[in-house]
């Protein structure tokens, strides 16, 4: 019984002695999916959250200018380092249809085209979106608008934009990011303020998470 207890009273005092064990983190790289970090040259893809619009306004403040129903963007994945930390991509593609313009004297719109790709994007971990061109050139898009006097083409430009990701509906969203008309007509909206909201933000099929 002595034994026992002289056997009993070591073995706590080791286990006193032994430092604790601290499970690794689980929160991975900056960009996860349920299926583990998004690998560097994987592909992310979004369409316009349900429900909204992606819009071109004249003001920060206003409602003339031009809105789009439909709009995409994919980018390349090309650092995804431990969280905490700053993931990049390369934007390859933004898309903007069925778009329509409020604008006195504008009867449609024809296009909008995303100029100057590919464009670089980092996302951190608290969720800071910055969109920047290739070195020398800008964040440029070209609108074609139909108006009663024919077709005029509109240039907007930015040195670049600052957008929001957040883990709530696996979104990235840009609000009143100010452009500023580089060439067009009279009938060009004077200014560009850019808004719009991506969700959700998918590798393949699984939702992106920003860790």
């Amino acid at each position: 019984m002595r034994i026992r207890s002289l056997l009993a009273v070591a073995g706590t005092a080791v286990a006193l002695t032994l430092p604790a064990v601290t499970p690794a983190s689980a929160a991975g790289a900056v960009l996860t999916t349920v299926n583990g970090d998004v690998a560097v040259g994987d592909v992310l893809n979004a369409s316009l959250a349900s429900g909204t619009a992606a819009t071109l306004y004249n003001s920060s403040t206003g409602t003339s200018g031009i809105s789009c129903a439909t709009s995409t963007f994919s980018a390349t994945v090309t650092d995804n380092p431990a969280a905490p930390g700053a993931a990049t991509e390369s934007v390859t593609g933004q898309t903007f249809s069925n778009c329509t313009s409020n604008v006195l004297g504008v009867t449609g719109v024809t296009s909008i085209t995303v100029n100057n790709l590919p464009y670089t994007a980092t996302v951190t971990s608290d969720g800071v979106v910055t969109v920047t061109p290739p070195s020398g050139s800008t964040v440029q898009t070209t609108v074609v608008l139909r108006t009663l006097l024919g077709s005029v083409t509109c240039v907007y430009q930015a040195a670049g934009l600052s957008g929001t990701a957040s883990n709530t509906d696996n979104s990235i969203a840009f609000a009143n990011q100010a452009f500023t008309k580089s060439s067009g007509s009279t009938l060009c909206p004077s200014a560009g303020y850019f808004t719009a909201k991506y969700a959700p933000v998918t590798d393949g099929t699984d939702v992106v998470t920003v860790n």
